[in-house]
């Protein structure tokens, strides 16, 4: 059988796009600026507001509207910005935009900020999923979760990676409940507020979520399998001094504890190393905080990855996949940075990289 015929895809001859960008994240809006900016009327697959893709972490805009302040992203100092996002962002996406927090930049803001400028310079933009693809063929066809089929000469694959959770049973019978992977996304949840909650994680990511919701918990757990952070020093520090949050060095967690009623009550953890002691932390909330996944499924193999999951770029100081024409930018191809900052420039390579790939095929 074909490839065609394994996705399912249909014989009869779909509309070509020169460009596809699929993901949302700031390597997928910076893609679309570069190459609408270079006249090649990209299309951008958002991501479709499904509650898989909540309960996953994959709904538009990316895992960067999932945190709070961005205080790294060059070009957005602390200082009280609501006239420049009144003024910035169409009232029809500003008005469901929560009120500015005066400092800096929020991780919503700065995605509708890119999403806004992308569709400045013409960018066009589906909220749906891209499910299928096929590589084996020209131009490449591609086939959204609504039923969309489609062709592509070009396509920019930016979809990002997931957050991760430990695989427990317990952790999907209260997800909802109790148990979150954001705590941006939950932490201000009446369940949560002046009680205890957990967050299980040693790196960048553990340290902002703990951090973030002492603004809510009167106490936070930070579990971590290691007698040190894994995150950069200044992360780790602001919750070492931080005296809302209390770290369990070397612990694992064993069980989320619960029941019908009340949803998560607590954790149970036990020794890294002396897997005998266990130990009930009193909990409301569980906060799963331990890496990513990219969110390479669609792709179905058509790619090369590496051992970690990810998008293998083929060529040094190039956006190139193994496929030729195909272009990878953000966190689903960056297993080591992944930074918005990184994500942005990858994605302006990628643009970049197909403008010239598709000017080399005559493709205007």
């Amino acid at each position: 059988m074909t490839a065609e015929a394994d996705l399912g895809f249909s014989g009869e001859k779909l509309v070509a796009e020169r460009l596809t960008i699929i993901g949302s994240g700031p390597a997928g809006w910076t893609a679309a600026i570069y190459a609408a900016r270079a006249t090649l009327d990209p299309l951008v697959y958002e991501g479709a507001f499904t509650e898989e893709n909540r309960q996953m972490g994959t709904l538009p805009l990316g895992q960067l509207a999932l945190t709070t302040e961005v205080e790294n992203f060059p070009g957005f100092p602390a200082g009280n910005m609501t006239g420049y996002l009144d003024a910035a962002i169409d009232e029809s996406k500003r008005r469901y935009m929560a009120p500015h927090g005066g400092h800096g930049v929020s991780g919503p803001e700065l995605m509708e900020l890119m999403r806004q400028q992308a569709t400045n310079f013409g960018t066009r933009i589906r909220t749906d999923d891209i499910v299928d693809v096929d590589f084996s063929v020209r131009p490449f066809r591609l086939r959204s979760l609504s039923g969309e089929e489609f062709e592509s000469h070009a396509v920019i694959v930016a979809t990002g990676a997931r957050a991760n959770y430990l695989g427990l049973p317990s952790e999907d019978t209260y997800k909802n409940r109790g148990v979150s992977a954001c705590a941006v996304c939950d932490g201000a949840l009446p369940r949560f507020r002046n009680q205890p909650v957990v967050v299980v994680g040693g790196g960048d990511s553990a340290m902002e979520e703990s951090t973030f919701l002492t603004r809510f918990a009167s106490r936070v757990w930070l579990v971590h399998r290691r007698d040190s952070f894994r995150a950069s020093r200044i992360m780790a520090e602001r919750v070492l001094a931080n005296p809302k949050i209390e770290v369990k060095w070397n612990s694992v967690i064993e069980e989320v504890l619960g029941d019908d009623a009340h949803g998560v009550t607590g954790v149970r953890i036990r020794g890294a190393r002396d897997q005998a002691v266990t130990e009930v932390l009193p909990a409301t909330g569980y906060f799963a905080a331990i890496g990513h996944t990219p969110n390479t499924g669609f792709l179905r193999g058509q790619l090369q990855i590496n051992d970690k999951g990810y998008v293998v770029w083929t060529t040094p100081q190039r956006t190139f996949t193994s496929v030729a024409g195909v272009f990878a930018a953000g966190d689903v191809a960056d297993d080591y940075y992944r930074q918005a900052i990184t994500a942005a420039g990858t994605g302006c390579s990628a643009a970049l990289d197909a403008e010239r790939w598709l000017a080399a095929q005559g493709i205007h």
